[in-house]
C-alpha cells in the first residue's frame, strides 16, 4: 500500500525544483549557469529577451527547466520574468508557492493589467507570471494579437522573460508562441525520449519558423570519475 506523502517530503520535493537557489554550489547549479552562458552566446548580434522552453512529449522535466533558468538569471542581477505558458497543466504556481486565481490568461482575454497580474518571488530580480484559470481555448488565446501587445508591454519591463509551454507534440501552443520569441529551447530527457518524437518536435518548430538556440538533456547521469566530480568533490 502506497504512504502518504508527509508535508516534510513535499517540500524537500518542491525544494529540490529550484536547486539553483537552495543550492547553488551543487554540479546540476552549475550547469545551469552553464546554459545561461551558452543562452547569452547563442545571439551574439542580436538581443535575446524572450525565450520558449518546451519538450517533445510531457515530464521531460521544462517546467523545472524553465524555472531553474529563470532563477539564475535572477541571480546575475538582470530583471527577469518566468511566465507559465501552458494554460491546460500549469505548474509554475506551485513551483513558487503561488495563488493560481489571476494569470495570463486574465491578460489575454482583457479581464486585468498587467500590473495587477506580475507576482514577486523568493528570489530577487525574479517575477512570476501565472497561467491564471485554464481557457477553454489556450491556443486561440497565444495567437492573438492581445499575446503580441502583452508580449510588447513586458519587454519595456524586463531584461529577461522565459515562457513554459506546453510540449510541442501535445498541443500547438509551443509551436505559435516559438514563433513569437526570440529563441526557443527543446527540453530532452535522458534515455526516455524517443529518436522519433525528437525529430517530430524539432519539425514542428522548425515549420513555425521557431529559433531553436538549443537542446537541454534533462536527467542524464554523471559517471563518478567525471571532470565535474573531481572539480566540485562530493557537492550534491
Amino acid at each position: 500500500m502506497a504512504r502518504k506523502k508527509s508535508k516534510k517530503n513535499t517540500m524537500q520535493t518542491a525544494a529540490r525544483k529550484l536547486v539553483t537557489s537552495v543550492n547553488t554550489k551543487s554540479i546540476v547549479s552549475e550547469q545551469f549557469r552553464t546554459l545561461r552562458t551558452n543562452i547569452n552566446f547563442s545571439m551574439p548580434d542580436k538581443e535575446l529577451k524572450t525565450f520558449l522552453v518546451t519538450s517533445s512529449s510531457p515530464g521531460e522535466g521544462k517546467s523545472t527547466v524553465a524555472a531553474n533558468t529563470a532563477v539564475v538569471f535572477a541571480q546575475e542581477g538582470k530583471q527577469v520574468l518566468l511566465v507559465d505558458a501552458d494554460m491546460r497543466k500549469p505548474t509554475v504556481h506551485y513551483t513558487f508557492h503561488l495563488s493560481n486565481t489571476l494569470g495570463l490568461s486574465n491578460l489575454l482575454t482583457r479581464q486585468e493589467k498587467i500590473a495587477d497580474v506580475l507576482r514577486p518571488s523568493e528570489i530577487e530580480n525574479l517575477k512570476i507570471l501565472t497561467s491564471g484559470p485554464i481557457p477553454p481555448n489556450p491556443a486561440e488565446l497565444i495567437g492573438s494579437k492581445t499575446m503580441e501587445k502583452v508580449m510588447e508591454e513586458l519587454k519595456k519591463d524586463f531584461d529577461v522573460i522565459i515562457f513554459d509551454a506546453p510540449p510541442t507534440l501535445s498541443v500547438a501552443d509551443a509551436q505559435i508562441l516559438s514563433n513569437k520569441c526570440d529563441g526557443t529551447i527543446l527540453v530532452l530527457n535522458s534515455g526516455e525520449t524517443e529518436k522519433a518524437g525528437i525529430v517530430k518536435a524539432k519539425e514542428a518548430l522548425v515549420s513555425s519558423q521557431a529559433n531553436i538556440i538549443g537542446i537541454v538533456l534533462n536527467n542524464f547521469q554523471l559517471q563518478k570519475d567525471h571532470y565535474y566530480y573531481q572539480y566540485y568533490g562530493n557537492a550534491e
